[in-house]
This record gives C-alpha cells, structure tokens and sequence, in this order.
C-alpha cells in the first residue's frame, strides 16, 4: 500500500470538517490586509501625508519593533507596512491550528487509530493536514492579491505570496512540533513558542535598524514577509528562503513520521504518581496549566515593556491628521492623544487576554474528551471540585497577566502605575464574560465548547479593526470590550463593570450547573 494511499479522502474530511473555520480565518487574515489601502487612503490621502508619516515611523524605533520599516510611501507600500506583518501572524496561527488539529489532536483522541486501521498510508494524515492548510493560505494569497490589485499587481502579488508563504512555514513547522510531542495542547504550544520568537527577533532587529537589514529580522520568518518589499521594488528571491523553509521542514516532519508509532511521539511525558503537591484536583490543574501561565505572564510583561515605550511616540503616528486621531479617540475613548493610546493598548492586552482565559478555561474539556477525567471522576472526586481547580486558573490567571502588563506599561512608560494599572484591569469584567461563555458551552454543550475561541477571535477583530474600518458602533458594542469605560482619563463608569462581573458569574454558574447534570462525552 502507498504510503499517501487515502490522502485524498483525508483531505476532503478535514476540509469538511474546518468548513467554517477555514473561511472565516481566511477572510478575516485577508480581508483585513485587503481593506488596508481604502482605510489607509482616507487617514493620508496626499502623497505628502503619506511621505511624512514613511519619514516619521522609519525614524521611530518603537513603531518600527511593531510594524517593521517603511520601504516605500505609495498607498501599497504603506499597506505593506502597517498590514504585512500581522497578516503574516494570523495566516501562521490559522496555519499551526490546522496542522495540529489533524494530526496530533487525531491520534491524542484515538480517530486516526480507527482510520488507520483502513486503507490509510502512513504520510496520509499529515499530508492531508498540510493541504488544507495550504487551502487556508492559498485563500489568503488570493484575496491579498485581488485587493491589492489596484495599487499595482506586482506589489499585490508579492505581498500575498508572502503573507501565505509565511504561513506555510509555521504549517510545516507545526507538523514537525505536532511529531515530537504526546498532546495537541503541546505540540500548538511550541509552535506558537516559535512564532513568538520569530516575532521578537523581528521587531528586535526592526528596533535596531532604520534599513530592516538587521541579522536578527533575517533569521525571522516574520522578517522574511517584509524582506519581500512588495510596493517597493519586490525582492522575489526573498520567497525562495521562504520555499527552502517549506520543503525542509515537510521532508522533516516526513522523516519523523515514518520512525514513529500511531500516538507516540519523540518526546515522551514523565511519568509520576498523583501524590504530595498532586493530591488535590486544584494541584493536578496547577500542574498541568502552570507552563501555559507562565508564557503568557512573560509575554505580557514583555508586551507591557514594549508599548510602554511607545507610548511617547504615539503622536507621531497621526501628527496633525485628524482623521487618523478620531480612530485612535474611537479605540481609546479619550481626546487626549496620549491617553486614547494607553486605552487603546489596554483594551488590546483585554482582547488578547481572553484567548488566554477561554484555552484554560476550556482546558478541562480536552481533559475530558481525551478520556483522562473519566478515572478522576471515578473516585470521590466532584465534577465542580474537579472543574474548579482549572477554572480558578482561568479567572484567576486572566487577572495576573493583565495586572503584569499594566505593570510594564507603567514601567517602560515612567507615570504613575495607579491609572495605568486601573486602565488594564477594567478589562477583566469584558475578560471573564468570554470565560463564562466558555463554561457554559462546555458544560452545557460540549460539542461547541470550540465556539467560545470563534467569540473570542470576534471580539479582537471588532476591537483592533473596527474602528479603523469604521464599522457601526452598534456592531463595535457586540463585544463586552466595547462597554466598559476608556482609561485613563474618564471617569469610572461602574454600572457596565459591574453588569459584566455578574454576567460573568451567572453564565460560569449555568455552565457548572449543566456539568452536574450531562453525561461525560469521552
């Protein structure tokens, strides 16, 4: 039997079963990149605003660390600039997602056991996984490209191989994660670990050089996106390197998967006895969660330190441009420039803060359908005792990142950290909300516990792209993020905070209540 024997039937399952998935991630990556130019030409409609604002953010080494340098002060060039990068990081999270989800999460739950037991080569399911995610980015490409069209179809083109192709490493290089560890939850964590670096080594060359020429943006990935300089005299050599990652890392992830078992995995977890520090199910939970907490507690630290020091800069990313300041007023709330950017960072770190807190949340669902609760459960051991241990670190965790990024914020910013703390901690109610949201699904419909990361990830796009797509602010206040008050510099409003903390604890106890009465699904 050929080795790729079943690959289509395999591909045409995950294709059917990412049938929604797929589309939204596609369209939100390049809708968003797409869209850029129209939003970008209302801020800087003259080729003098745009030159000035290409002159103010390559001698800025704040916004160069977040978006890279300005190559070129064309509508295209800019959109290359202000889009490129993160569009290149969400078709690498799309990316990752979908790898694992089809290998490692396949064999973690027993399906691709049963499927191997018919006529199904051994590099089927991965090459299954790796097609579909090149469908997520092929999708991708394709809109970038047809978006941009108009402001020249070599840069267009460029810029979507690029963001597509860069998505395509974190593909394979989550295929290759996806063969080294025992669980999904791993094999997604150390392929986001190496997104991450790439991102910093990124932003950590782009801070050190005007030219984007650094040693440290070439070793990225994430760096290798704006090496292409679409809009701007295209380097297309530079999508070789992104070829050469692609193949190398697939002929690796082939390799491994030829030397291993169905289920095994090259780095095996440590075996140990459930006692001492153990024996309580909040123990088991910190030991299994505490790795996660931690990352997230160190990035957001970082994070903190990162826009805390750019918050300084922030005029100069609107200068005298009104309609670039009434984005920033709408995201931030605040007439003051400073503050509205400080608003606008905390509400980010909100956002971002919720997907933390819906995975840990959620983390007791995986437990569950991989069959590892059942045993616990056998014992004197209560469903809502088992499920608060996790819950505890999801509610309590969310509450501990944010309060390390409003230190950093207040740190590498140098003012008081009473309102900058205050500004980033409102947005735990809009944070447990979303957590709440995901006890309830899971503990009352398990089958779309998933849904809860669709709120979430809605909540971000409507956050961070809403306002500058000028959506209305009745589409804006779906999210609870959009009702709580913009700090620093209003005054508290406490009817919308408190709202949401009761929502919060009203639809955790539903959640908790439908777990006690379900059936485990296994």
């Amino acid at each position: 039997m050929s080795a790729l024997a079943g690959t289509g039937t395999l591909t045409r399952l995950a294709l059917r079963r990412d049938r929604l998935t797929i589309p939204v991630w596609a369209l939100v990556t390049g809708g968003m990149v797409a869209s850029g130019a129209g939003t970008l030409d209302g801020l800087y409609g003259t080729a003098a605003e745009r030159s000035a604002l290409a002159a103010s953010m390559t001698a800025n080494s704040s916004m160069r660390a977040l978006y890279g340098p300005v190559f070129g002060d064309s509508l295209g060039g800019l959109v290359a600039w202000r889009f490129g990068t993160f569009g290149a990081v969400l078709a690498a999270v799309a990316s990752l997602i979908v790898v694992v989800r089809h290998t490692r999460e396949e064999e973690e739950t027993g399906r691709q056991e049963m499927l191997s037991a018919g006529a199904v080569g051994r590099r089927a399911p991965l090459t299954a996984a790796l097609l579909a995610a090149l469908v997520v980015n092929a999708a991708v490409a394709l809109l970038v490209t047809v978006g941009l069209a108009g402001q020249g179809a070599a840069g267009a083109l460029a810029l979507g191989l690029a963001i597509g192709g860069t998505g395509m490493v974190f593909a394979t290089a989550a295929a290759l994660t996806a063969q080294l560890t025992e669980s999904a939850r791993l094999a997604k964590g150390l392929a986001s670990a190496v997104l991450g670096l790439a991102f910093v080594l990124r932003a950590a060359g782009d801070a050190g050089t005007a030219d984007g020429d650094s040693v440290l943006t070439w070793l990225s990935p994430i760096g290798w996106t704006e090496h292409v300089r679409a809009f701007s005299g295209e380097r297309w050599w530079v999508l070789l390197l992104i070829a050469g990652a692609v193949l190398v890392q697939t002929a690796a992830a082939y390799a491994l998967t030829a030397r291993r078992d169905v289920g095994a995995s090259f780095l095996a977890t440590r075996p140990g006895p459930a006692e001492g520090r153990l024996a309580t199910a909040g123990a088991l939970a910190w030991r299994l969660q505490r790795g996660s907490l931690l990352g997230w507690s160190l990035g957001f630290l970082l994070g903190g330190l990162v826009f805390g020091g750019m918050v300084e800069g922030a005029a100069d990313i609107v200068g005298d441009n009104e309609r670039a300041r009434e984005i920033f007023e709408r995201m931030g709330g605040q007439t003051a420039l400073t503050d509205a950017f400080l608003a606008t960072m905390a509400s980010l770190f909100g956002m971002v803060a919720a997907l933390y807190a819906v995975g840990s949340a959620l983390r007791p669902h995986g437990e569950e359908t991989s069959g590892r609760a059942e045993p616990l459960l056998a014992h004197p051991l209560g469903r809502i005792r088992w499920a608060a241990g996790h819950l505890v670190i999801a509610f309590g965790g969310a509450a501990l990142i944010l309060t390390l990024a409003g230190l950093g914020l207040a740190l590498s910013y140098g003012q008081d950290l009473g309102p900058v703390l205050g500004a980033v901690l409102v947005q735990l109610p809009a944070v447990w909300t979303l957590t709440g949201l995901a006890v309830l699904l899971w503990g009352t419909a398990p089958n779309a516990a998933t849904a809860a990361w669709g709120a979430a990830g809605l909540c971000l796009v409507l956050g961070w792209i809403g306002p500058a797509l000028d959506l209305p602010q009745a589409v804006l206040d779906l999210s609870p993020f959009g009702h709580l008050p913009k700090l620093p510099g209003t005054e508290t409003a406490w009817t919308p905070v408190l709202a949401l903390t009761a929502l919060a604890a009203v639809l955790t106890t539903a959640g908790l209540a439908g777990l006690r009465r379900r059936d485990l699904t296994g």
